[in-house]
């Protein structure tokens, strides 16, 4: 598995509450969470990044080296503080957040890693929207298409942006024709299109710019639409710790199916129906192993027996 992932995104340390107490401290964030797993899996990553230069940055940048996680494309600055954000865990363990952040006016202050043709790059959440980050974000994906990487976008689109999206929308659309697949849950296309049927969303809003959509609906079945297929995946019932890294390690769990099985961006088109269940199987147990414990991503305990299990 010589091929490599790149992310981009941000870097948060999460601090999670159960019952009004704090219960763990994560370094986290939507695409981090997924490069985490990727890199306990053995597989070559890089992150595209920034955090202060402060105890908590450190923390960060230290739990990406000891994760196999490269840290030569973060941009540590001096000014500011690292991002926190605060989880507060339901009677479902899903997730409120309260985030506080103060960044400096220089942003994403970094240079590109190599990108070679069949690498995947996982961008998506708010900081692919940002306006103050999106002409770094949208040089680098132009750059990262350009040398044929297999593009990964998710939405993740929170709450706390439903009354931008309307003015969010040219830049959604900008990322949906940027991307190989698009995956997204019914209260994020909910939040940006007033739509959560996933049939729909894919016909009106993705389909025009993106032919591959993924669309996640919590416990219930997972939807896939291409031209070619459309088809549903029965979730299985988890006892949950935390949701807090379902969706991303959803995430991590497809791009790890795409490399396992030698999915290559020319595969894509016409991909097998056969292929696409292995590829969400991935998905799926990355997805419900993040669900069984505090720490945002799969356990080391998982990536090695999920490694020996498929031969990688």
């Amino acid at each position: 598995m010589k091929r490599k992932v790149i992310g981009i995104g941000e870097t948060i340390l999460d601090i999670l509450f159960r019952d009004g107490q704090p219960t763990a401290a994560v370094p986290g964030g939507s695409v981090f969470n997924g490069i985490i797993s990727l890199g306990r899996m053995g597989v070559p990553v890089d992150f595209i990044s920034e955090t202060g230069d402060d105890r908590v940055g450190r923390t960060i940048l230290g739990f990406m080296r000891d994760n196999g996680v490269a840290t030569g494309h973060v941009n540590v600055f001096p000014e500011g503080k690292s991002p926190v954000s605060l989880a507060f865990l339901d009677e479902r363990n899903e997730p409120e957040y309260i985030f506080y952040k103060d960044y400096p006016s220089q942003r994403l202050d970094v240079t590109f890693p190599d990108i070679e043709p069949d690498d995947i790059v996982m961008f998506g959440s708010y900081f692919a929207l940002n306006p103050v980050l999106r002409p770094k974000v949208a040089e680098f994906l132009d750059y990262a298409r350009g040398r044929g990487a297999i593009m990964y976008y998710d939405v993740n689109f929170r709450s706390t942006h439903a009354n931008d999206a309307i003015k969010l929308t040219p830049t959604i659309i900008e990322n949906f024709e940027a991307a190989d697949i698009v995956r997204g849950s019914t209260e994020d296309f909910r939040y940006m299109f007033g739509l959560s049927d996933p049939a729909r969303v894919y016909a009106d809003k993705v389909r025009f710019y993106c032919p591959r959509l993924l669309c996640t609906d919590g416990a219930n079945a997972v939807s896939l639409h291409t031209p070619e297929l459309a088809k549903a995946y029965p979730v299985a019932h988890v006892e949950t710790v935390s949701t807090v890294g379902a969706g991303d390690n959803f995430n991590a769990g497809v791009v790890y199916g795409l490399l396992a099985y030698d999915i290559r961006r020319d595969d894509l088109p016409g991909l097998s129906e056969a292929r696409w269940d292995a590829v969400v199987r991935c998905a799926l147990d990355f997805s419900a192993e993040a669900c069984r414990n505090l720490g945002n991503s799969v356990s080391p305990g998982f990536a090695s027996a999920y490694k020996a299990k498929l031969g990688v």
